[in-house]
């Protein structure tokens, strides 16, 4: 088991380096977005439409708006662009805690922001619409007060939640985590509709032909300060970048660049994005990003994999430590430490199982890095949540196995002149393990599937490449179809073989000669 222990540690560490990057920091331009917001930024296979490689993603290339104009900045500051693929909830503690060195992600500086970080002079001015279903009684709306009990929404994160406030007499909806999930909410009619830019809700209805937006004139349409409505590039407090990016942004054309990029970028989602009918799009959607999902596929099983092991290694030497039976009266050194021992793991145990491993994973990532400048690799950040989630689960599943081993067999090991030691090695915990092996199994598939939460801190996992996908596309619905096959067969697949590995512990021959020990007592 000590062997084992140490080839898996040797794996987690030549496979998952301890930095973002290892590129010379003063010589990169690190930037953060999304990579799922089409036209301003989106995910594609290759750098044939001028996108750019994503440093955390191998194989996929970022594209649009806010790629186009990273790529113009990063040019004007002397320095090699790098495009790290984040969540929008992580892209401001990515960028505190240094991970990143600028966010640009069509991110507009509220009050709110502006409390955390600096934002450069706008690149972008936006005007706002609401998209809805082309045969909603909405949509020839004159005005926002014209959507009286119409379900709008907005997405989460933005000044757009405060826009639903203007329109009069609307139901007002629970803010939604992205476009690609409000898109998929107003093509199935569950909201009336839902607020955009326009150059969003263009891409989005040039990918979904039942959905269009309206438009509003003067003082019909919405109220915003330029806050709001512009889009600047996020950077950290007092960093000198702010300036030298302003004077790059000040040698532009901005309205013109607006027009010319944002057009070319417009063209190039709604050119990809044609189709015939739901299977023509399921077809296309996996013909062109058929590498991604299988990407993801790869570090989704790397994860899981390994995580369990190192979590099964973990439960078991916790719930060993905590089974041991030490006297006060053969030593109270060894008693009272035991006793702190004991104390801390089962704290570890509480505290791992009563959290969401999202929000373990948001502390890991970004605390140790904020607070204790340990930047760890997303990968390596993964292994470690998974890992020592699993474990605090598996203590107790080790915890309950051994307790279910008869108490004979520990007072005949003692009556044979066993340690503890040895009684655990040799008689107990090969019949644990054989007893428990139905719930390793169902461990590993739940952690097949619990690492989607990892899209939290940019773990480039099956369900985060989904995400990318679906915000490229705007094609929710297919795209997440073939992301629900993809986890089915995988958990089929791996919950047969788990039944072949449990068939054969189960084989009476096999048994008698992996538990002799327990045979001779």
């Amino acid at each position: 088991m000590k062997r084992l222990f140490n080839v898996l540690l040797a794996i987690v560490l030549l496979f998952t380096p301890l930095h973002m990057t290892s590129a010379n920091e003063d010589d990169t331009f690190r930037v953060g977005m999304e990579v799922n917001y089409a036209p301003f930024n989106f995910s594609e296979v290759n750098d044939t439409n001028g996108g750019y490689p994503v440093a955390n993603s191998p194989g996929e290339y970022a594209n649009g708006y806010d790629v186009q104009f990273a790529k113009k900045i990063a040019d004007g500051l002397g320095k090699k662009l790098e495009i790290y693929k984040i969540e929008w909830d992580g892209l401001i503690p990515a960028l505190t805690s240094g991970k990143i060195d600028a966010i640009v992600a069509g991110m507009s500086p509220t009050d709110e922001r502006l409390e955390q970080i600096d934002f450069s002079k706008p690149y972008y001015h936006a005007k706002m619409v609401v998209v809805t279903q082309k045969d909603s009684p909405y949509v020839n709306a004159k005005s926002i007060n014209d959507f009286k009990d119409a379900k709008i929404t907005a997405q989460l994160g933005t000044f757009h939640v405060d826009m639903i406030d203007q329109m009069d007499g609307v139901a007002k909806q629970e803010p939604m985590d992205s476009f690609p999930t409000m898109i998929a909410a107003a093509n199935a009619g569950t909201i009336d509709g839902y607020i955009s830019e326009e150059a969003g809700a263009e891409s989005a209805v040039a990918s979904n032909p039942k959905l269009t937006y309206v438009t509003f004139d003067g003082s019909n349409g919405f109220e915003a300060n330029d806050a709001d409505t512009t889009v600047g590039v996020g950077i950290a407090k007092n960093s000198p970048l702010t300036e030298d990016i302003n004077k790059i942004l000040d040698g532009m054309d901005i309205e013109k660049e607006q027009a010319e990029i944002m057009g070319q970028m417009t063209e190039i989602t709604a050119s990809e994005e044609e189709s015939e009918g739901f299977v023509e799009e399921v077809k296309s959607i996996w013909s062109t990003y058929s590498s991604l999902f299988l990407r993801g596929v790869v570090n989704t099983l790397f994860i899981a994999i390994l995580s369990t092991l190192l979590g099964f290694l973990l439960g078991l030497v916790v719930a060993v430590i905590r089974r041991m039976d030490v006297k006060k009266t053969d030593n109270k050194f060894s008693y009272y430490f035991h006793k702190l021992i004991n104390w801390i793991l089962g704290a570890y145990v509480e505290i791992f199982r009563g959290t969401p491993m999202m929000v373990q994973s948001v502390i890991i990532f970004y605390g140790l890095k904020q607070y204790f400048d340990i930047d760890l690799s997303t990968m390596f950040a993964a292994i470690l949540i998974v890992s020592i989630n699993t474990g605090a689960y598996l203590s107790e599943v080790v915890r309950g196995g051994i307790n279910s081993i008869d108490k004979g067999q520990f007072e005949a090991c003692k009556a044979i002149g066993l340690s503890e030691a040895q009684t655990m090695t040799s008689v107990i915990l090969p019949q644990t393990i054989r007893t428990i092996l139905p719930s390793l199994g169902n461990e590993f598939v739940i952690n097949i599937k619990d690492t989607s939460v990892l899209n939290v801190i940019s773990v480039t996992e099956l369900f985060f490449m989904s995400k990318s996908v679906a915000g490229s596309t705007y094609q929710y619905f297919p795209t997440y179809l073939i992301t629900a096959v993809i986890y089915f067969v995988l958990t089929f697949t791996i919950t047969r073989i788990l039944l072949l590995l449990e068939r054969k512990f189960s084989d009476k021959d096999f048994i008698m000669e992996s538990s002799t020990g327990a045979r001779n007592v």
